[in-house]
């Protein structure tokens, strides 16, 4: 499949849309401290993965309340907190040539709907559909979201390119049937430096 064979752009958000690290790690690290973890193990989990999935695993003797409780804080400390929430390079270039070309898009992001509608405001970038860990019953890397997202936008998976920064969320949408674009280094179909990359590839069909 080529760019001009893509129907359609499945996003994720932190990492690829929208440059949220800062937070992530302030976050996440002040969880960590306060729950006597190290802050480096839980923030190579963090990033991209669904929040209870990481409280899970850092908390596995801990009661479903207490899972619930440690969710909660960690999702208060994410949701107050936009300070260095801008969009990526190339990003809201992307979304306009996308719109320009009458190119269905869409975001997926295993955020809670409430945080990924502040960060996605933060940055400038408002998606006519968005699929949060909120509306699946199975998390990245399951392909639940990203073939919901496609069917939200009208589009089969398999006709959708998924542009992801993490291996769990790459391995999501190679599991939708969708053809990739990794940023990060991370192996895909596409390998992007950056979204600026993308957009150029796309105003090529214009």
């Amino acid at each position: 499949m080529e760019i001009r064979d893509i129907r359609a752009v499945l996003f994720d958000m932190d990492g690829t849309l929208v440059d949220s690290d800062a937070v992530v790690d302030r976050s996440w690290g002040r969880w960590a401290t306060e729950y006597g973890l190290v802050p480096a193990e839980v923030l190579a989990v963090a990033h991209g993965n669904p929040a209870a999935a990481t409280v899970a695993q850092f908390l596995p003797d801990a009661t479903p309340a207490e899972r619930t409780a440690a969710w909660a804080r960690v999702f208060d400390l994410e949701v107050t907190d936009v300070e260095g929430v801008v969009a990526k390079p190339g990003a809201v270039e992307l979304v306009a040539t996308l719109d320009r070309l009458g190119q269905p898009w869409a975001v997926y992001t295993s955020a809670p709907a409430q945080l990924a509608k502040v960060r996605l405001t933060a940055a400038g970038i408002a998606p006519s559909v968005l699929v949060t860990v909120d509306d699946v019953t199975r998390g990245k890397p399951d392909p639940e979201g990203y073939l919901r997202a496609a069917e939200l936008v009208g589009v089969p998976a398999t006709e959708c390119l998924v542009v992801e920064d993490t291996v769990v969320g790459l391995t999501a949408g190679q599991a939708a049937g969708a053809l990739t674009a990794g940023l990060k280094g991370i192996a895909a179909d596409i390998e992007l430096p950056d979204l600026r990359k993308l957009d150029r590839l796309f105003q090529g069909l214009e």
